[in-house]
């Protein structure tokens, strides 16, 4: 007989095996029903820079990874921005004047990587 705590975890354990079970019904599906026929064009490099499989200690552009820094940096703001919208009435106007103060050293931010030119690709 299962105990009182086991008989509470059951339904998370049910609901853990029935996701293995329908994310590798999925995949198996789909490895038996599509086409595997990779062409050079799909499996080139795609938003890297670079090409997937080559010498490790071959040159790269750098600039790719200074955009995509500038774009995690920039999406984080809105992830914080978002939840600061709805919370506007509950966080009252300490919390407005911080996020301003969070948004103006972002936009400084944002200038001062333009004037440096790190947006600009050549």
């Amino acid at each position: 007989m299962l105990s009182d705590l086991a008989l509470d975890y059951l339904p998370i354990l049910i609901f853990l095996g029935l996701a293995f079970v329908i994310a590798a019904t999925a995949v198996g599906l789909s490895f038996l029903l599509a086409n595997q026929n990779p062409d050079p064009e799909k499996e080139s490099a795609y938003e890297c820079g670079f090409p997937a499989f080559g010498d490790a200690r071959a040159k790269f552009d750098v600039r790719f990874y200074l955009v995509s820094i500038l774009f995690i940096i920039f999406d984080l703001e809105i992830a914080f921005l978002f939840p600061w919208a709805v919370s506007l009435a509950d966080i009252g106007i300490f919390g407005f004047w911080s996020m301003i103060l969070f948004l103006g050293v972002l936009t400084v931010g944002f200038v001062y990587e333009w004037k440096k030119g790190a947006l600009e690709w050549e």
